[in-house]
């Protein structure tokens, strides 16, 4: 099956160019082509496009694919409205090709308690680097594909272990500005590595790092952002990585109580809350991000899934706040509090 596809294309030449914009595009692929395939219809009819020969990465609508993804799949996923972008535009050379000196710097951190089997590793992690969620707020950060590489190193019984955990235990952008996600269109999920590491910090290291960032925590009183009607309001939903309850049973009491939903693109993303206590700042700015995400979106009323993620938000409002430097005026509730004031307006 054949897709016409709308593409929007992000063009830049850093030797001539002043600011980034975007080029629309259509042409038809069929369902066996693949994302490289869209890069080669744009390149045909516009030769000042450019995309990396070798480790090939771009994203699409922000999920970071290889070139090998299916467009049928693609499709199916993100619909024929596509946006592509550098996997990360301010690193951009040209267009899609991008400056991955930090790459093989971040390396360097561990290169010296490393074999060559150890660098091996690190480079097949080159997709995962360049995906991390962590980066979009912390353009310094070391990366989730050195953590995975220390974590293997000292699980493989490396005698450098306490060296290993001080080279990337930078307090503001080492492990502790990880809240690990990362943004592949085929994702992979490294929690469990990146809390085992922060395990490790807690048993196997001197605590002055750890002890200076407890004392970080926040003394905030806890703040009140309550609804007292969904009546004509807009509603947004955060489930962060929680799936029950589902989104559209959401939508539909909404509906049914006489308000209008409104989706956000972090609805499903991490909030910072993991980062408390680690890095403060980093889990103030996600938190602060994401609603105001839901409030730019038009959101009045944010319904929130994860009862310890709302606590986060009201208990560290004013910081959160603060952080970015306005005002978010989002009436916050949980499910049984939401579900509660649904029944009663429906029943009105």
């Amino acid at each position: 099956m054949d897709h016409t596809l709308q593409v929007s294309a992000f063009f830049f030449n850093a030797k001539t160019d002043y600011l980034p914009y975007y080029k629309q595009f259509a042409f038809s692929l069929g369902d066996d082509a693949y994302a490289i395939d869209i890069l080669k219809a744009i390149k045909a009819e516009n030769d000042n496009f450019a995309y990396p020969e070798e480790n090939l990465l771009f994203k699409i609508n922000d999920l970071v694919v290889t070139g090998k993804e299916r467009i049928g799949t693609i499709v199916e996923r993100l619909g024929t409205q596509l946006q592509i972008d550098p996997v990360l535009s301010y690193r951009s050379n040209h267009c899609l090709v991008i400056n991955d000196d930090d790459f093989i710097q971040r390396f360097a951190l561990l290169e010296p308690y490393a074999t060559e089997e150890d660098k091996a590793y690190y480079e097949s992690h080159y997709t995962l680097h360049y995906a991390s969620e962590s980066s979009k707020f912390n353009h310094h950060y070391i990366g989730d594909a050195i953590l995975l590489l220390a974590h293997r190193m000292i699980a493989n019984g490396s005698e450098y272990k306490k060296e290993i955990l001080e080279a990337i235990g930078d307090e503001n952008d080492g492990l502790f500005a990880c809240e690990y996600e990362n943004n592949l269109f085929d994702a992979q999920d490294h929690t469990a590595t990146i809390e085992a590491l922060f395990a490790m910090y807690e048993t196997g290291t001197p605590n002055r790092l750890l002890q200076k960032i407890s004392e970080k925590l926040s003394k905030e009183a806890v703040a009140s952002h309550r609804a007292d009607s969904l009546q004509g309001r807009t509603v947004a939903y955060y489930q962060g990585h929680t799936s029950s309850p589902k989104a559209e049973e959401i939508f539909h009491t909404v509906e049914q109580a006489g308000g209008s939903v409104v989706r956000f693109s972090r609805e499903k993303r991490l909030c910072g809350r993991s980062l408390l206590g680690r890095n403060n700042n980093l889990a103030y700015l996600k938190a602060a991000t994401t609603l105001l995400d839901a409030l730019d979106s038009g959101a009045e009323v944010l319904v929130v899934a994860n009862e310890e993620d709302l606590a986060f938000y009201n208990k560290h409002y004013a910081a959160i706040q603060k952080r970015i430097g306005r005002e978010i005026p989002l009436a916050l509730l949980d499910i049984e509090a939401f579900s509660a004031l649904a029944d009663k307006e429906s029943a009105a």
